[in-house]
């Protein structure tokens, strides 16, 4: 999984198309559960609007790990799907978004639905501030008492951290680094160990 944008904060923004009223808000997440939280946190908020339309993107875009929309009454196609259409194209990842429509009287069509979800999303991402992902990979490995200073300077010039140390017959240690660059970095240990790093849990992208 590559490097992707999502917030940095939540937008809020107001569409008015032909009287009926677009309320947009843009969430960032991290799962499923999450989304469906806020959902309902506006669907209780807005009782009496006509429509809470929503769609919403889990990972990086281009590859999500998991995303969903609903048209919440509207025609089927006019409001969820061009939502995250948006959110795709503006690569906004593990970000929700929610409109909450009141109707002004005027029917807009399915192509003038279509074209003012679309334009309140966007609206909406205009206004964004956005943040850059990048993806973790966590992994457990075992060296030498030897190799353990070495590893730390390792870990250190590719941006990792440790997360927990077992000192046994040999050094366990559990580390997170960057997912781009786990190959490297696990190349370069075991040129260190000549071969001899063991992995003892698989990486696991975060």
């Amino acid at each position: 999984m590559t490097t992707y944008t999502t917030l940095a904060a939540p937008v809020e923004h107001r569409l008015t198309e032909k009287n009926s009223d677009f309320l947009t808000f843009l969430q960032p997440i991290t799962d499923r559960e999450i989304a469906l939280q806020w959902l309902q946190h506006y669907r209780e908020r807005y009782k009496d609007a006509n429509h809470v339309c929503w769609a919403y993107i889990i990972g990086n875009t281009r590859q999500p790990l998991t995303q969903a929309f609903s048209d919440d009454g509207e025609p089927s196609g006019t409001a969820g799907k061009p939502m995250l259409h948006v959110l795709t194209e503006r690569e906004l990842g593990n970000t929700l978004a929610v409109v909450v429509r009141y109707f002004g009287g005027v029917k807009l069509g399915a192509g003038g639905l279509v074209r003012a979800y679309s334009a309140a999303v966007s609206q909406a991402a205009n206004l964004a501030e956005l943040t850059t992902v990048s993806p973790q990979s966590e992994l457990t490995v075992r060296v030498s008492f030897a190799a353990e200073a070495r590893l730390r300077q390792m870990l250190q010039q590719y941006g990792g951290e440790v997360l927990a140390i077992r000192y046994q017959q040999q050094v366990e240690i559990s580390i997170r680094l960057p997912e781009q660059a786990e190959d490297e970095f696990m190349q370069q240990l075991n040129n260190l160990t000549a071969g001899q790093a063991q992995i003892i849990t698989p990486s696991c992208s975060k």
